[in-house]
């Protein structure tokens, strides 16, 4: 899926492309000023390199997209799209540091440029980058930023904590989906709303649209970590595999009753309610080649298939109106994407 968010949707109403364009250069340039806005040459240095490397700006063409169901052209519109890819950036920082990635959008991570200290602190630097810009939004959409980083700070504890103990690994997975991914993807959309003036039905429409599509996104996310054949978007094949990080297609394998694949990858992952780190490449190989035809892919896939539908049912509520064919459209990326 190369490109950026804009190009992979390519709307085909005109007028709203042409806007879509003229609204991401400018969030683009605003990106550069807000992260490096630092006496600090470090901190400027450090701030911008993920933010060069490229990234495909889902969550700031998400919050225009949104802001078409009132007035797109309001000056906070740009303010909430540069602060919640900001904060995105934030997060990546920190996920780097506590999956110890190599690579993030097929650069060296933050933390193999500099060290860990380094990317905590200027994943820091971005969080409090993004509540600054965020000043000039009104008190509910600050509320609604607040809780939403709440949400993505919980999803993040709870990945790093586990299953409780009695709690279904995928149900902790799910959740943990929701709080630490779908929950700034539901703002970015809502918060398009909010800030150019969208009703009250629209902007919830808008957030549940957001929390679904979030989900279902991070489930192809999921999937595609097992099936890709190439490195995508920097990120190696079974790279969540290698490094022991949840992902549902292993977790519904590993709890499959009655087939046979199971047993072999809980010798190979571990008998623990999550599954370990596959380091070595042989063990590492067999084990993608199982879940490649385990069963559980499929119902992965179907698992991505019902968020999209009830994202679709969402945005269907919405007004007619361009934004909200692209927005329907997403669902069939999302869908596709892990086919």
């Amino acid at each position: 899926m190369a490109g950026s968010a804009l190009e992979q949707v390519a709307p085909a109403d005109g007028e709203l492309a042409g806007r879509l364009r003229k609204s991401m250069a400018a969030v683009e340039a605003r990106l550069r000023d807000a992260a490096a806005d630092s006496p600090d040459s470090l901190i400027v240095q450090a701030a911008g390199y993920l933010l060069d490397a490229g990234g495909k700006r889902w969550r700031p063409l998400l919050v225009l997209l949104g802001a078409e169901f009132g007035d797109p052209e309001t000056a906070e519109v740009s303010d909430a799209a540069v602060a919640v890819e900001l904060i995105h950036a934030a997060s990546l920082h920190h996920d780097d540091v506590m999956d110890d990635a190599p690579l993030r959008h097929g650069v060296p991570s933050a933390q193999v440029r500099w060290n860990n200290k380094i990317a905590i602190l200027v994943g820091d630097h971005l969080f409090a980058r993004g509540a600054t810009v965020s000043l000039e939004l009104g008190e509910a959409a600050r509320r609604a930023q607040a809780h939403a980083f709440e949400r993505l700070v919980r999803g993040q504890v709870r990945e790093v904590a586990g299953p409780r103990r009695g709690e279904d690994p995928v149900d902790h997975h799910l959740e943990v989906v929701r709080d630490k991914s779908a929950s700034l993807i539901a703002l970015a959309v809502r918060l398009g709303g909010m800030c150019a003036g969208a009703d009250a039905a629209a902007v919830r429409a808008l957030g549940e649209y957001g929390e679904a599509l979030g989900v279902a996104f991070q489930l192809s996310d999921d999937i595609i970590d097992i099936v890709s054949e190439a490195d995508r978007a920097g990120k190696a094949p079974g790279a969540d595999l290698r490094a022991g990080v949840p992902t549902l297609p292993v977790l519904l394998a590993l709890r499959g009753a009655g087939d046979g694949a199971a047993g072999r990858l809980r010798e190979i992952l571990g008998a623990g309610a999550v599954p370990g780190a596959v380091p070595d490449d042989g063990p590492h190989a067999e084990a993608l080649r199982l879940l490649r035809a385990s069963p559980a892919l499929e119902l992965a896939r179907a698992e991505v298939a019902r968020y999209a539908g009830e994202a679709r049912a969402a945005a269907r509520r919405l007004p007619e109106r361009a934004a909200r064919d692209v927005l329907e459209s997403l669902c069939d990326l999302v869908t596709g994407r892990s086919a």
